[in-house]
């Protein structure tokens, strides 16, 4: 235990040290965080910030959330890993949960959320072969412009964005790009008989919460069902309560043929992803063919039952509601110059900053964590606003005060 006269280095001496040692792949803002409770983050220094990132989604409960570390500590205590070589008794509770929670005949569990959509790629291929008939390597999954799925060296290769593709090819073929929220454009693709899924997210998050026309997924899954061709639903972002539903599908009551989760399954405290999907397309998978030492493992499977039952339980999904149509009305109510859209649903929201300066973002970004609020910007103009999805009215109104304050301070 340290001593109480030793006194806590401060954030330049761990921003030096992580520059120094590690790769630089990322660009955080300058904040050096060290604890978490609820919507709030604590720095080095002891400030006390708002998150409105969540890790971009995958602390939806709120950092560290009791139930969930409480489960997390009691399973850890008494088995954390077998692999799949052999059964163990908190993955067959699980399976058999979220496989209920959901509404699927089978799940496919996995660590983090790009295996996952690899893993639901590998599926809709295997049915395109064996169960369309598409011939030996002709199937193509079609995707959209300004995806994001993750970034293995299969998944960058349908990204439309050059900064995950430069230097890294070559690329797999397999894949056909088409634009976002056109229905026209999805017709057309789909007139490929090799077509075998379409893989798509509800709102696309990295683009900068693109929400779709309304009724656009309800169209998608009626066109992809007449094509004989699935919908791959990457639900890793928009799903668990994040968008106002416990699935952003839910919204146009659609149920994907293979549905993607990950990031908040774990409620935050360490990977867990999983692909759902019924009998048909699930079995066609055979021993040895697929897998991951770490998916299925017991801690993993108690913390994401304990994930489900906490949005659930506490109506997280309806809060999600109520507070992003606050925060909505009143960022757009005070019309500010720079401030060119406001779009999102339920709370997963952003801002599109309309400047000749390039970094006019990043600046507010950086006036925001100056006045206690952590957000981060994407593409360049535009920031993402998706704090836990346990804040409050009073908490709400607060930080639309500090993102109002740090735009006329700009």
């Amino acid at each position: 235990m340290l001593s109480a006269n030793i006194i806590m280095p401060n954030t330049p001496y761990f921003l030096e040290k992580e520059e120094h040692h590690s790769a630089h792949n990322y660009q955080p803002l300058p904040v050096v965080l060290t604890k978490g409770q609820g919507v709030y983050v604590w720095d080095v220094d002891n400030k006390r910030y708002y998150d409105f990132l969540s890790a971009y989604s995958a602390v939806n409960q709120g950092h560290c959330h009791s139930e969930i570390i409480a489960a997390f500590i009691e399973q850890a205590q008494k088995l954390t890993l077998t692999s799949r070589a052999f059964h163990n008794d908190a993955f067959a509770e699980f399976a058999e949960f979220i496989t209920k929670f959901f509404g699927y005949d089978k799940v496919l569990p996995m660590n983090t959320g790009v295996e996952a959509v690899e893993t639901a790629i590998k599926l809709a291929r295997r049915w395109g072969y064996e169960v369309k008939g598409v011939e030996k390597n002709k199937a193509k999954i079609l995707v959209c412009e300004n995806n994001f799925h993750g970034r293995t060296l299969n998944v960058i290769s349908f990204s439309t964005d050059p900064d995950a593709r430069r230097n890294f090819g070559p690329f797999m073929s397999g894949y056909e790009i088409i634009t976002f929220n056109d229905l026209t454009a999805l017709k057309t693709a789909l007139q490929d008989k090799n077509v075998v899924g379409f893989l798509v997210e509800p709102i696309q998050g990295e683009a900068g919460v693109i929400v779709p026309d309304e009724g656009y997924l309800a169209e998608v899954a009626k066109m992809c069902k007449e094509a004989n061709v699935l919908l791959l639903a990457d639900e890793i972002q928009t799903g668990l309560c994040r968008t106002g539903k416990m699935l952003a599908c839910d919204h146009e009551n659609v149920r994907p043929d293979i549905l993607v989760l990950g990031k908040a399954l774990s409620g935050g405290t360490m990977p867990v992803s999983a692909v759902l999907a019924d009998d048909e397309i699930m079995m066609l998978i055979k021993p040895g063919e697929h897998g991951s030492t770490y998916g299925g493992n017991p801690l993993a499977s108690c913390v994401a039952m304990t994930a489900l039952r906490v949005l659930e339980t506490e109506n997280m999904a309806a809060n999600a509601t109520i507070q992003g149509n606050y925060f909505r009305e009143h960022i757009k109510a005070a019309d500010h110059p720079l401030v060119s859209v406001v779009r999102g649903k339920g709370l997963f929201n952003a801002i599109v900053i309309d400047h000749t300066d390039k970094d006019k973002a990043w600046d507010l970004c950086i006036q925001l964590m100056e006045n206690g609020l952590l957000a981060k910007p994407t593409h360049g103009d535009k920031i993402r606003f998706a704090p836990p999805l346990n804040i409050t009215t009073t908490q709400m109104k607060e930080c639309v005060d500090i993102i109002n304050h740090s735009l006329r301070s700009l």
